[in-house]
């Protein structure tokens, strides 16, 4: 179940920016197929829910829902532990970009370029350059996951603290992250001897 009130984080995005020049209105004909097709815009990081808010009152407004149809965030929840709490956060997967579920004409690159906060279109040059079917299906399952992920804020050779559990409040060194497993095995000094211990990811944080 969705967590009402996430907290949001962002990461580093995986696409690669590019601003188009208003008055350029011909470049993007060659996608002209009558087709929806979803499309990545790019806007400053942190303001990508302002951005989704001002596109749809446009649609609205100009009366664009048959020619612009889903204004998506790609978020991801996941689950941390900070301070011996677990809490679950909102991460944006792409900060700085929204991705819009368009067919693309005059009208509809116009509304949605000119859309306060959005600096431009992702393509190839200047053009737009729609997303294949696979690169969106993917990434509207990794949101649409009923679990959230777990969050590693730790690595190899860096110290932790357990958290729950039989060893709660002892502290040793990470030696191995299964990340398939969600399992990490801990360095913990026991009796005086460096003893292995197999914990969840969720049992340790960062020391």
């Amino acid at each position: 179940m969705k967590s009402e009130n996430p907290e949001v984080e962002e990461t580093d995005g995986e696409f690669d920016a590019v601003d188009i020049d208003l008055e350029d209105e011909a470049h993007h004909s060659d996608l002209r197929d009558g087709e929806p097709h979803w499309y990545v815009i790019h806007c400053y990081s942190g303001y990508e829910k302002k951005v989704r808010h001002n596109l749809e009152q446009r649609i609205d407004t100009m009366g664009m829902k048959s020619m612009i149809f889903d204004v998506v965030i790609p978020t991801q929840e996941e689950i941390e532990v900070k301070d011996g709490k677990r809490r679950t956060v909102e991460r944006h997967v792409f900060p700085g970009y929204v991705l819009v579920n368009m067919i693309m004409s005059e009208e509809s690159w116009y509304v949605v370029r000119n859309t306060p906060g959005v600096t431009g279109f992702v393509g190839m040059g200047n053009e737009p350059t729609p997303l294949r079917t696979e690169e969106v299906s993917q990434i509207l399952r990794r949101m649409e996951a009923d679990a959230p992920r777990v969050k590693v804020t730790y690595k190899v050779g860096e110290r932790v603290r357990i958290v729950d559990g039989p060893f709660n409040d002892f502290r040793g060194t990470v030696s191995e992250i299964d990340m398939e497993r969600t399992k990490v095995r801990v360095m913990v000094n026991f009796f005086g001897r460096e003893t292995p211990v197999e914990l969840d990811f969720l049992q340790v944080e960062k020391s």
